[in-house]
């Protein structure tokens, strides 16, 4: 970001950061959504704490730099690591909006008994400066919820809490053995309301941990420009052939 982003040039950024919960395997045989997030084990998950928190400062900074005056970043995150997200992020200037929560309506079950079902994550809305963009009546539209009339409803009932499940099916990306490519992807529609309703059409989005490319997937779909920095090269593989389909799709 520091050498080949202009500063104050994205308008939105989604961060899905590592969650620093690697070094326990839980082993799921039959599983085949990537595990429980709390179980991740990945080496680019793999962190000392106080080396967390560097980390952590450092593409928080990175990301503020590069955000317009009126941006928005997104954050995802768990109870595990909320804390310090919520705290650097202040620290360095930004403004939380909302958090926002997702309940996952799949998650998986909890078969330690030792603890409640990890059922939800969080996403962290930060915002940088006082005129950020909020397209009210786009996301209005996202809300399945109706009145009596069949009309749209406010956002109450929707915007902070919202219910989707692990993604599965077609959307799953997955390895020649049927096991998921990647143990945290989300949801496109997810992406969907954080992009329509934090940019508007040609704007950039940035996701400085791209993954299998979901962020830029959406925003192609959605008419926005995107970045998209990402360090494991199988991922890399995934996000191009993901989005050159959608490219041969959309020119049809």
């Amino acid at each position: 970001m520091k050498e080949q982003i202009e500063k104050n040039s994205i308008s939105l950024i989604f961060a899905d950061p590592p969650y620093n919960l690697s070094g326990n395997t839980l082993k799921l045989e039959n599983n085949q959504t990537g595990g429980a997030f709390y179980k991740v084990n990945e080496v680019w998950d793999t962190f000392t704490y106080d080396d967390y928190v560097r980390f952590t400062e450092q593409w928080l900074k990175a990301c503020h730099e590069v955000l317009k005056e009126n941006g928005s970043l997104y954050i995802s995150c768990t109870q595990h690591n909320i804390g310090e997200i919520l705290t650097i992020g202040k620290q360095l200037g930004f403004k939380l909006n909302n958090i926002l929560t997702w309940y996952k309506t799949n998650a998986m079950p909890n078969i330690t008994k030792r603890t409640y079902t990890h059922s939800v994550e969080f996403v962290c809305w930060f915002v940088k400066g006082k005129k950020w963009v909020f397209n009210y009546e786009e996301v209005k539209r996202l809300n399945p919820n109706k009145t009596k009339n069949g009309e749209h409803k406010q956002m109450r009932d929707f915007l902070d809490f919202i219910e989707l499940p692990i993604v599965q099916g077609k959307e799953r990306l997955r390895r020649e053995d049927g096991r998921a490519l990647h143990p945290t992807q989300k949801p496109e529609k997810l992406l969907e309301l954080i992009v329509k309703a934090s940019s508007n059409e040609g704007d950039v989005v940035l996701d400085p941990f791209f993954g299998t490319g979901t962020t830029g997937y959406v925003a192609q779909k959605l008419n926005r420009n995107w970045i998209g920095i990402e360090q494991n090269t199988e991922y890399l593989k995934i996000a191009n052939k993901r989005i050159q389909s959608l490219n041969e799709e959309l020119s049809l």
